[in-house]
């Protein structure tokens, strides 16, 4: 096989080797993201609880405040109707009576239901912040075990780009600015084999003539069609596609 169409098959390798490690950095990123958005998600939910009793207290607090101002009230009318002389005057601080006992009933059944709220609101938060620090855990564990992966994945990557320096320094500037023009458009498929007559690129079915020159192997051979250079794989190589 020709010495430069070797050097392209393996650098296409290195470079589709290398080009497959970003899938995996993305990966494990998107593992720890969602961890972390479970984590920023649940802080939230607390932060809401939060919101909410301190919500409550306000209104229960605007509730105590009202309770005081109808007792003195009725304190007042109570004054009021002992130094009352007409029916009239009577009947209207009775119904003044009657109007602030209800919204005493009220004001104290609001308070019950606010502070009933506040417990559950405070219960609720001892719940999220137990899953909070569940999650806390979980992500740390597995912030350790990216951080091993990813440090796995750049040294194998770096070893990659030594070997890929190491076989560029070698090779051709004229063949190697050839290959980079196709890899532009054809990304990790600019060396393909040819299977069953075919490239492997655009599947297109190649003639005789370009067939017998990708067998020969003397030459780097374009595909007519797309072209992508081709070249005839191993058995083995066939095999393992298959």
């Amino acid at each position: 096989m020709n010495k430069h169409l070797e050097e392209l098959i393996e650098l296409s390798k290195i470079d589709k080797a290398i080009d497959a490690f970003e899938p995996r950095i993305q990966e494990a990123r998107a593992k720890l993201a969602e961890v972390e958005e479970q984590e920023s998600a649940v802080e939230r939910e607390i932060l809401q609880l939060e919101e909410d009793i301190k919500d409550a207290e306000l209104k229960k607090a605007k509730n105590d405040l009202h309770i005081q101002e109808l007792i003195d009230k009725l304190e007042a009318n109570k004054k009021k109707g002992a130094e009352a002389k007409t029916e009239k005057e009577i009947k209207a601080l009775q119904l003044e009576e009657e109007i602030a006992k209800e919204q005493l009933d009220f004001a104290n059944e609001e308070i019950e239901r606010l502070e009933n709220l506040i417990e559950t609101r405070k219960a609720e938060i001892e719940t999220k912040k137990a899953e909070l620090e569940a999650i806390m855990e979980k992500s740390a564990l597995l912030k350790e075990e990216i951080e091993k992966e990813l440090a796995e994945i750049e040294k194998e990557k770096q070893e990659l780009f030594k070997k890929k320096q190491e076989l560029v320094s070698k090779m051709s500037q004229k063949i190697l600015a050839f290959y980079d023009k196709i890899r532009r458009w054809a990304k990790n498929t600019a060396v393909v084999p040819v299977r069953k007559q075919a490239c492997m690129g655009c599947f297109m079915k190649i003639n005789d003539k370009t067939y017998a020159e990708v067998i020969k192997g003397e030459e780097i051979t374009n595909c007519p069609h797309c072209g992508r250079i081709l070249y005839l794989e191993t058995e083995k190589e066939e095999a393992n596609a298959e």
